[in-house]
């Protein structure tokens, strides 16, 4: 072992390595390095995050830090690894696919339980299907602040712990920059994962897999008659929750492939997302997504879609399709009581009336017909008692007749909330700041010119989003005229 090494053990002597994916053996991954880059450089550190994983605060300002979290360097205890798994993309079987750009470096045990540790971007694995296994500095710093802006919003997410970035040349459709982002999750287990070994007939493997993420993350299932029926209701109405939660802050994946949907019922993968401005129903964020098969107002069926693959791939496990199907029954009434949970918190009402579903769907109706903003709609709706913040919402309307129809319908529901309780409650539940697109794209103008204050900015902003930050008011603001023209791909 080099001293550069046993150097690095010192730095991290109080962390603990425990690999527990590692130990379901080689049919999972294939060990490897990663590729090493040349001249790394730091973009930006989540200390906040870092602090919670148990990381030395010094140790994670150092050059070895840098390096590791580039995959120049391979700390001991760490067992780097590409995952295989398989899914549907774009609604048709895409066959074997697998970790084409990610390295995970292992499993750490931390204050709040134990975390993966991945590196995306980190070089080819056996799993990249004649891609480079690089990512980019665009990519990675939109990855890098949405992951953060999701769990600032509290919806479940994989976390990011910092980008790296290089001078090398990747080949995209333009030339640009490598960078590196780490990201963590207590698994990174996919919906994918479990359709490999299914699909390959590798039933063995596939009860050692359902085995694996039972034991770990769902115990409850074990005790259950039917523990893999458990596991997949148990997984549909995580999920449920979770797009309830995209669906309410208007959020768009972009590209929700069966390998692109956590077993944990995390967000994950962020490639072509974005934050709806003018809301609109049927928005497809993605430039790729030709069919609009993963426009906003699919997600929620498409969420379903995916689960059912995810049953179909368990079937091996169970006594027929009736069990699979009866498992994932719960999605459809946890789905609809949880985004009306949110959206009746939003609106500022504590407990369910008569009438809610329809006050809230007519929410939905008058915001599209008059193409509001969303975010911003929802912020200034806690102003709605007075009389200027009422007329504040009102300015946002082209159609004021229909407004003022929903505002005397809103007046008399929330009546007898009391203001207080009813203004704490909109206030942790409408955020000011969201990470849209042309936020992005600014931070990225600016990281291209090695200026990496906007991200460090965005990210601060974005890890308390229902706070009011002094001179970051633009970033709640509406979105310039050229935001529309902002094209994201499954490449972003």
């Amino acid at each position: 072992m080099s001293s550069h090494v046993q150097d690095l053990r010192a730095s991290l002597a109080p962390l603990k390595w425990s690999n527990r994916f590692a130990g379901l053996g080689p049919d999972f991954y294939t060990e490897l390095e990663p590729t090493p880059l040349p001249a790394p450089y730091w973009v930006s550190r989540n200390t906040s995050l870092a602090h919670e994983l148990g990381l030395d605060a010094k140790w994670f300002e150092s050059p070895d830090a840098l390096s590791v979290f580039t995959g120049n360097t391979v700390i001991e205890g760490s067992q780097p690894l590409a995952s295989v798994y398989s899914g549907h993309q774009f609604g048709q079987w895409a066959g074997q696919l697998g970790d084409g750009r990610a390295i995970l470096l292992g499993e750490i045990e931390t204050p709040g339980g134990p975390q993966e540790i991945q590196l995306k971007g980190a070089g080819m694995t056996p799993y990249s299907r004649m891609g480079d296994g690089r990512a980019v500095l665009r990519s990675s710093i939109r990855e890098y602040l949405c992951s953060e802006a999701m769990h600032g919003l509290g919806i479940p997410t994989t976390r990011a712990l910092c980008v790296t970035g290089s001078d090398a040349r990747v080949r995209r459709e333009e030339i640009e920059t490598a960078a590196v982002v780490t990201r963590t999750a207590p698994s990174f287990i996919r919906f994918g994962h479990f359709e490999h070994f299914s699909y390959s007939e590798q039933h063995d493997q596939l009860k050692v897999l359902a085995d694996f993420v039972i034991d770990n993350f769902y115990p409850d299932c074990r005790a259950a008659a039917k523990p893999y029926a458990a596991l997949l209701q148990a997984v549909s109405e995580r999920t449920a929750h979770m797009v309830a939660a995209w669906q309410a802050v208007g959020f768009c994946h972009g590209v929700m492939n069966t390998d692109n949907m956590s077993i944990l019922g995390l967000t994950i993968d962020y490639g072509p997302f974005q934050f709806l401005d003018a809301f609109d129903p049927g928005h497809v964020c993605n430039h790729s997504d030709t069919q609009g098969r993963y426009a906003y107002n699919k997600q929620p069926n498409i969420a379903y879609w995916n689960l059912f693959c995810l049953g179909q791939a368990l079937l091996p496990l169970m006594d027929d399709q009736a069990e699979a199907l009866a498992a994932l029954e719960s999605y459809k009434t946890v789905f609809p009581d949880a985004l009306e949970s949110r959206m009746r918190a939003k609106l500022g009402l504590p407990d369910r009336q008569p009438g809610d579903t329809a006050l809230i769907e007519d929410t939905f109706k008058l915001l599209a017909a008059n193409k509001v903003d969303y975010t911003i709609f929802w912020h200034r709706l806690g102003g709605f008692d007075t009389a200027p913040g009422r007329e504040a919402v009102r300015d946002l309307f082209l159609d004021r007749a229909a407004y003022d129809a929903w505002a005397l319908q809103y007046s008399e529901r929330t009546a007898p909330v009391d203001k207080g309780q009813r203004a704490d409650l909109m206030h942790k539940n409408n955020a000011r700041y969201v990470f849209r697109n042309h936020l992005g794209e600014q931070a990225i103008r600016a990281a291209k010119l090695n200026d990496f204050s906007t991200v460090d900015t965005l990210l601060a902003v974005l890890q308390s989003p229902f706070e009011d930050h002094r001179g970051c008011e633009a970033y709640a603001g509406f979105p310039p005229d050229w935001a529309s023209s902002i094209e994201i791909s499954c490449s972003s």
